[in-house]
């Protein structure tokens, strides 16, 4: 599931809670479309409430594909008010997701540098075992690193 559905899901949890039972047609669909397994259904049906059974799908529903936001519109048949909210909030991500993306972007190319100085710092190190020069000694002094030889 894309970064922004799980978004909205999770922006929406509470009143997905109030406003659908899953346990009708719901589950039978997102079943029938492979998006949850018999163990899912099962897990979700042992839950004491409807409120229940609805987080417990919440929480399962974005380690579940690609098309498993797509999949659980569809199975709203019952329930076109929660779709169509649903929808709007998914329109609404993607109008600011760019900015988004932006920055994470930046973020991963941050990531990127950090190990690339974390590998030339290890390399650099390994250079200064070779030639048993370590971190920390003083200029012209020189002294034998453990299981090397000077």
């Amino acid at each position: 599931m894309e970064a922004r559905d799980k978004q909205v899901l999770r922006s929406l949890r509470l009143e997905l809670g109030a406003e659908v039972l899953v346990e009708g047609l719901v589950l039978q669909y997102l079943y029938q479309e492979g998006v949850l397994t018999e163990n899912h259904v099962q897990e979700i049906n042992a839950q004491t409430t409807g409120l229940r059974k609805t987080m417990l799908l919440l929480d399962i529903l974005p380690s579940r594909g690609p098309k498993a936001f797509d999949t659980f519109l569809d199975s709203l048949q019952e329930f076109p008010w929660v779709r169509e909210k649903l929808k709007k909030a998914r329109e609404e991500a993607m109008t600011s997701l760019p900015a988004e993306q932006e920055q994470m972007i930046s973020d991963d190319s941050m990531r990127r540098s950090i190990n690339h100085l974390d590998l030339w710092l290890e390399e650099k190190g390994r250079a200064g075992r070779r030639t048993g020069w370590g971190a920390g000694e003083e200029k012209g002094q020189k002294f034998q690193t453990v299981g090397m030889r000077t």
